[in-house]
């Protein structure tokens, strides 16, 4: 008899052994004949897509296997061969959005570094800052689904279960660490806990700006909420810029 389960992936009879390699990948062939145009990777990019969409919705425990092979259109074998589990395809969901990111905000903070070593001044609070502010803003509003990304992240910080936080903050500690150094260099004067305080405050602000842009209304104020990235980026800089140098 076969078992499914979300964290460990199909097992087979009552001591939970593992099925052969062989036998999953039959059923996710299987999976991939029943779609002419289906190949191994849109099967791998649907259940991204569609693990992504609902953790966004209901977070990561609420989201079942299930779920999202049914959006997906695929079955749980398919989550198995690509992924292995619940946990691995998490992972595989913040990492193709992280990734990128990092690297183009790795980049950015490196080229301000060596900008100002040349120059032998110490980095401006304005360029760090921007360095990963500006590609995380520009990034949300490249797709949608990055949007979406943004959101199940958001969640996650308010979710008491921590697994999807601890994957995430594994992620993002090798970029911040960057990002504190290069802004204890900008500050030079300030003590690092001070420092590693405020970026908390100006990330908080960031990630704040990011999930209310657009969504609050403020019709009895005649207001508008709207706003594209670039103006948002023109607002925040200055905002959090202040507050690192307080």
């Amino acid at each position: 008899m076969l078992h499914f389960n979300e964290n460990r992936g199909i097992q087979q009879g009552k001591s939970g052994s593992k099925i052969p390699l062989t036998f999953i990948q039959t059923f996710v062939l299987i999976d991939c004949m029943n779609d002419n145009n289906s190949t191994f990777t849109d099967t791998k990019q649907r259940i991204l897509d569609a693990a992504e969409h609902l953790l966004a919705i209901k977070g990561f425990r609420a989201t079942s296997l299930r779920a999202i092979t049914g959006r997906a259109g695929v079955n749980l074998a398919a989550v198995n061969y690509h992924f292995g589990s619940k946990k691995a395809l998490l992972e595989a969901v913040i990492k193709r959005r992280i990734q990128p990111l990092n690297r183009i905000r790795r980049k950015r903070l490196e080229e301000v570094r060596e900008s100002a070593r040349q120059k032998g001044k110490k980095p401006e609070v304005k360029a760090v800052l921007s360095a990963f502010i500006e590609p995380t803003l520009l990034f949300k509003e490249s797709n949608p689904d990055a949007k979406k990304f943004f959101i199940f992240i958001g969640r996650s910080f308010t979710d008491p279960d921590d697994t999807v936080r601890e994957v995430f903050l594994r992620f993002i500690k090798p970029i911040f660490h960057l990002l504190f150094e290069t802004a204890c260099e900008a500050l030079p004067g300030q003590p690092r806990d001070i420092v590693f305080w405020r970026l908390h405050f100006t990330i908080g602000a960031l990630f704040h700006a990011m999930h209310v842009s657009g969504n609050i209304k403020m019709e009895r104020l005649n207001m508008k909420t709207g706003i594209d990235a670039n103006s948002l980026i023109d607002l925040i800089l200055p905002f959090v810029t202040a507050g690192m140098k307080a």
